[in-house]
């Protein structure tokens, strides 16, 4: 049986949001691997903390979803360059990272077949919510990654990792393929 476009659709939206899920499950499981002391602190000079990284998420993600369909995705209170300067509290940052998944969240989960289709802008670039939605998961992807690397150097021997162990690939293939005979 073919599916619909409305049924491709529909699976493409729940298969975001729960990438875009697991993406914030593994920030999150990095981020209670650092200290305080190592969520600011940065590799080099031209680098950013993790404090910086999550900062930066947070205004992305309240500005993107924000009044998702109906206004530009670049807001004009969002201070970009602001987002690369952490003098807040690792509490204030956090707060500000739940905001924005709010956000998006509130902006995402109701969507219909037909509003992925609709036409957005972002930085006055005319985007699908289809390609929006595409774009904001490869550029959460991409810090996640970030942050998921960062908080493994300075958490040292102390890691505990995220996915499947080093060496572990045929342990974890094999316990999938039993899960799924069952």
């Amino acid at each position: 049986m073919t599916a619909s476009a409305d049924e491709i659709l529909g699976a493409y939206k729940q298969d975001v949001l729960k990438r875009l899920r697991g993406h914030r499950r593994l920030v999150e499981k990095a981020l209670a691997q650092v200290s305080d002391e190592a969520f600011f602190r940065t590799p080099s000079p031209e680098s950013n903390s993790i404090a910086v990284i999550v900062k930066h998420l947070a205004g992305n993600m309240r500005s993107r979803f924000t009044d998702f369909l109906t206004t530009d995705g670049e807001k004009p209170d969002r201070d970009r360059d602001g987002e690369f300067e952490a003098s807040e509290t690792r509490d204030e940052l956090m707060r500000a990272w739940n905001e924005g998944w709010d956000r998006l969240l509130e902006a995402v989960e109701p969507l219909s077949v037909e509003d992925l289709g609709r036409t957005i802008t972002i930085r006055s670039e005319p985007h699908t919510v289809f390609g929006a939605l595409n774009r904001h998961l490869a550029h959460f992807a991409y810090h996640a990654g970030q942050i998921a690397y960062v908080a493994k150097l300075w958490a040292g021997d102390g890691w505990k990792t995220l996915s499947i162990p080093k060496r572990g690939s045929a342990e974890y293939i094999e316990a999938l393929r039993k899960k799924h005979e069952s």
